[in-house]
């Protein structure tokens, strides 16, 4: 059951983070638990965690990989597999004392088919281009049956005691009766039937390559098919008691082209499960087979489906993975299908049509096989390297989840865990500073017991976190006895603030104001939930900002300062902005409390000069005052300037038919922006100056126009850099 912290959720809504405000980190999803490590420790896909079956290893074959295993009535147990290297496909034998040896060494790269006849003979199939071996008890290895295929896939027997053998590269199904004699049973009209099974009417199940065919062939020899798959290949098949079928399929749909005969090559290669899934080193066939193929062929892609076709006939994919391939199905005793699957190593139950169970994670590479002991028990093979493992029926007495790493972003203050579980639960907690766990973290430490008050549900607990305040943590749950379940973590954390800084101070062009800030926000009084089944996570916004693009008005005297600032919190920030001149040591305040990222003020109360800005940014909104961090920064000298420049020596002088005039203009602080001309009260016409560059305080202009009729007036006006205006004239009589 996951909580959702409603004041998390209203915050999220504001789209603000405050530092003082506990942060969750919320972990019920089966993707929170399969980030971290699982140790004898199932993982159901609702996010529940609980000790898994138990699963011990009685058999090393010191061989890449088994595919195979079957068990007699007497207890015994045969396996088989290949990649050793020495050309010949080995078959082993475990007895009811656990004692192994090896029974027979075959002709071929490998085993992959095994079976058991009512009397107890052994049957194992040899690939590539084998046959069907038979070792009677007490007896050599005897050719039973030769199919002349390139593969066999699988072996089966009827309740008449026929042996049905599953081949390729011509998809074709063998019967071959208790006397060696066989033919042709069944034509898939596939390049490989790949996977058979057998129901309890002797209706054989066949799954197929490249089709993705599972087809349904009665006793009589008819073929139906039921079900065609989205994926190319059904690597396994099985028959549940209800009468229910499921099917592995994997890879996708190409155009397929028939295989030639493999060659051995004497060079080294990878065995893999699939092309490019990696399984051992053997001698290399030339042209592979679909799925437990040789050499490096481009990755299956799309992961593995299982489907259950229903008694009835209706088809159902009950269960997808993008990156487990499942290379067998079998059943527990309570009925539920399990799927062994690479190249993980995972195990999974189907619990419904919509649950399911990582029940573990084998330390091999590949689950190749499923087989039942003579009392029902349930043994699993594998590859990378080839062991048999027994699965159950006991669960493990204890097993641990250890979490990924809670990167906090800053150095935080830990504090109560939090989880919904039952039975025998302890949980612990490391920190440090340093992003991965290693020596230099601390120890794990166990919750330290709560003050008092009583947990909010039946199933919940937790305690306050006893490792020391650090930028990272990782916690642990151990669980002991049958009954023990974890569903949901939580930690609360809080991040110690972090100072704002002022990153850069800019004065705007001068005589231009920002326009008044006209944007409000008004709280939300509701709250907006994240889609059903996905995770909350908390807003790390700052807050609404104004764009980088800023337009700014026409303003007489006014002065503009902006700036950037950054709080590594997400804190919401307000500004102080102070001024000085470049000569003074006092700051005088300009404005405090501002909001915004930017300030515009009336310079004419200052005298002209040089001044600085410094701007001092503060998290207060979002801490409380004795926590509460500044960071200031100054900015560049800038000059206030509002007294006009000086226009000296105006004169003019009449010589024939024109009118010289001449003039002076000299500011105090600034250069000479640009001078102009009116004569009569006309238009205003811009002059330059002696040197024709407008670029020092002082300039001289020389102006020369016809002489008109009658009195002239001419005016003359000079502007500085920061717009400061100064008009004079000067008449000539006629």
């Amino acid at each position: 059951m996951k909580i959702l912290k409603s004041s998390v959720v209203a915050l999220a809504t504001l789209g603000v983070c405050f530092a003082v405000e506990t942060r969750f980190w919320e972990q019920g999803e089966r993707s929170d638990f399969e980030k971290g490590s699982l140790h004898h420790l199932s993982l159901r896909s609702d996010g529940r965690i609980f000790p898994a079956p138990d699963f011990t290893e009685i058999f090393d074959s010191s061989t890449p990989y088994l595919w195979a295993i079957a068990a007699d009535s007497k207890g015994n147990l045969y396996t088989g597999g290949g990649g050793s290297g020495s050309g010949s496909a080995k078959l082993f034998v475990i007895d009811p004392t656990g004692k192994s040896s090896t029974l027979a060494e075959l002709e071929g790269l490998e085993i992959h088919a095994i079976a058991v006849d009512s009397s107890g003979a052994v049957y194992a199939a040899t690939d590539p281009d084998g046959k069907v071996y038979k070792i009677a008890p007490d007896a050599k290895p005897q050719v039973f049956y030769d199919p002349h295929q390139k593969y066999i896939w699988a072996l089966a027997f009827n309740r008449n005691g026929d042996l049905f053998i599953a081949t390729g590269n011509q998809g074709e199904i063998h019967r071959v009766g208790p006397n060696g004699k066989g033919s042709v049973f069944f034509k898939t009209e596939e390049t490989h039937a790949r996977s058979l099974a057998i129901d309890a009417e002797d209706n054989l199940i066949v799954g197929t390559e490249p089709g993705g065919l599972v087809l349904r062939v009665s006793p009589s020899g008819q073929g139906f098919v039921l079900y065609q798959a989205p994926k190319r290949e059904i690597t396994a098949v099985a028959v549940a008691k209800d009468g229910a079928i499921y099917a592995a399929g994997v890879g996708n749909k190409t155009l397929s082209v028939p295989a030639p005969a493999p060659t051995l090559l004497p060079v080294p290669a990878v065995i893999t499960a699939s092309p490019g899934v990696t399984m051992a080193t053997i001698p290399q066939h030339a042209n592979p087979p679909p799925t437990f193929a040789t050499g490096g062929g481009p990755t299956i892609s799309g992961g593995s489906e299982v489907y259950r076709i229903n008694p009835d006939g209706s088809p159902r994919k009950t269960w997808s993975n993008t990156q487990d391939i499942v290379y067998a199905i079998a059943f527990d005793p309570n009925g539920q299908p399990l799927l062994g699957t690479g190249n993980r190593g995972k195990i999974y139950r189907l619990d419904s049509d919509v649950i399911s169970t990582e029940l573990l994670d084998a330390s091999p590479t590949q689950v190749t096989g499923f087989g039942k002991g003579s009392k029902g028990e349930l043994y699993a093979v594998t590859g990378n390297i080839g062991r048999v493992y027994r699965l159950g029926p006991d669960v493990e007495k204890s097993g641990s989840f250890e979490s990924e790493i809670l990167d906090a972003s800053s150095f935080s203050y830990w504090g109560r865990i939090s989880y919904r579980g039952k039975g025998n639960i302890a949980v612990s907690t490391r920190s440090g500073n340093l992003n991965r766990p290693e020596s230099n973290w601390s120890p794990w430490a166990r919750l330290a017991a709560d003050s008092g008050g009583e947990a909010i549900c039946d199933s919940c607990g937790g305690g306050r976190v006893s490792s020391p305040p650090a930028r990272f943590l990782q916690y642990k749950v151990e669980l002991a006895g049958s009954a023990a379940e974890v569903s949901y973590v939580e930690i609360a954390y809080l991040a110690k603030n972090e100072a704002p800084s002022v990153e850069d101070v800019e004065i705007t062009p001068p005589n231009y104001r920002f326009p008044s800030p006209v944007l409000s926000i008004t709280p939300s009084t509701s709250i907006t939930l994240p889609p059903i089944g996905q995770p909350h996570r908390s807003s790390s916004s700052s807050g609404i900002d104004i764009g980088s693009s800023q337009t700014l008005n026409y303003a007489k005297g006014y002065v503009g300062a902006r700036w950037s600032a950054f709080d590594e919190d997400g804190d919401s920030l307000i500004y102080k902005v102070e001024i000085r001149g470049v000569k003074e040591s006092g700051w005088k305040l300009l404005k405090d409390a501002v909001k915004e990222k930017y300030l515009s003020w009336d310079s004419t109360a200052f005298p002209d000069g040089e001044y600085v800005i410094r701007v001092t940014a503060s998290d207060a909104p979002s801490n409380p005052r004795d926590q509460a961090l500044e960071g200031s920064l100054e900015g560049d000298p800038f000059l206030i300037d509002n007294t006009p420049p000086q226009i000296l020596k105006l004169a003019a002088a009449v010589s024939g038919n024109k009118i010289e005039v001449r003039w002076k203009a000299r500011d105090a602080r600034s250069n000479i922006d640009k001078a102009e001309y009116s004569v009569n009260g006309g238009e205003w016409l811009l002059i330059q100056p002696v040197t024709k560059l407008s670029d020092s305080p002082e300039e001289d202009y020389h102006l020369v126009i016809d002489r008109g009729q009658g009195e002239q007036v001419i005016a003359v006006r000079v502007n500085d850099e920061y717009d400061n205006q100064a008009v004079d004239k000067v008449v000539v009589k006629p």
